[in-house]
């Protein structure tokens, strides 16, 4: 009798129950979670990675191209060694001008500038080397391509910038100098196929030599090394060819100097030390193919050389 009465007053007491809500129309139902978008630096940092509050952006070969100028153009040696070779160029052709004299007639006009271009040529070829062998001797070349690890990206940065740079300055010098010589010497006026090889002509064969010492010192990564042999390319075929007298070897001696340096910048300047040979554009588009190999065998040896 007690148990049902008991149980009578504890279900009247009992808390009413409550009508199920749909958790669509309830205030604090639990939202679905928003899908959060990826920093846009993300994918560079990588899945859980730091991501930098600096803005990054993709690098190009534009960039590599302003470091590179900022590198050459703040370097003592380009001043030094551009400086010379302007001097030597634009100092000895008025220098063999005034000794010629307006009396004489030489033909042909523009011929005087040749020496003054062979000797600025070697300053050339020395800030060739130094622009890339002397990243190595200082360890300078680790930042580099740290900061920019495409490596052939870092060498053709190099090659375009050194030879624009080479190629206006000499232009500009061989201009001065066929001006000059044009106003102060007498002779028969040049055709414009002799103006073009005497001045842009003469421009590109030397920043194409100095192109070429790029290469040399990309490969050696030595400056001095680099140097000796690009000295050695220049002028041993010619000093070769003096002390060869003899008949059995007259065909080696007139090889040596039909393709050596000075000979063909000689015939730039239609004042070929010998009648046969390579003449006219020619020397330009031998120095052309083998700067193009020898570059070439530098992009394969700095993507596989370690620093």
């Amino acid at each position: 009798m007690l148990q049902p009465q008991a149980q009578q007053q504890a279900q009247q007491h009992a808390p009413a129950p409550q009508p199920a809500q749909d958790p669509r129309h309830h205030p604090q139902a639990q939202q679905p979670p928003i899908p959060q978008q990826a920093h846009p630096q993300q994918a560079w940092a990588g899945a859980g990675g730091y991501v930098s509050p600096i803005p990054v952006r993709p690098t190009h070969l534009g960039h590599a191209l302003a470091s590179e100028w900022t590198k050459i153009r703040s370097l003592r040696s380009t001043i030094w060694t551009l400086g010379v070779m302007v001097a030597l160029t634009v100092g000895i052709g008025l220098l063999a001008t005034l000794a010629a004299g307006s009396t004489r007639v030489m033909d042909p006009l523009l011929g005087v500038g040749f020496v003054g271009v062979l000797l600025g040529s070697l300053c050339v070829i020395t800030l060739g080397v130094l622009s890339i062998s002397s990243e190595y001797g200082t360890g300078m070349i680790r930042t580099t391509l740290t900061a920019c690890p495409s490596r052939a990206r870092v060498l053709t940065a190099k090659a375009v910038v050194f030879f624009a740079l080479a190629l206006v300055l000499t232009t500009i010098a061989t201009t001065v100098v066929a001006l000059l010589d044009t106003a102060l010497l007498r002779g028969p006026a040049p055709t414009t196929d002799q103006w073009l090889r005497a001045t842009l002509g003469a421009g590109l064969y030397v920043a194409l030599l100095g192109l070429l010492a790029l290469a040399v010192g990309a490969l050696l990564r030595h400056s001095a090394g680099a140097i000796s042999t690009m000295m050695g390319v220049v002028l041993l075929p010619m000093l070769l060819a003096l002390f060869l007298q003899g008949e059995s070897v007259k065909d080696l001696q007139r090889t040596l100097i039909e393709y050596s340096v000075p000979s063909a910048l000689a015939q730039l300047y239609d004042i070929p030390f010998l009648t046969t040979g390579p003449s006219g554009w020619t020397p330009l588009l031998i120095l052309a193919g083998v700067t193009a190999v020898v570059l070439g065998g530098a992009y394969a040896a700095v993507a596989r050389r370690d620093v």
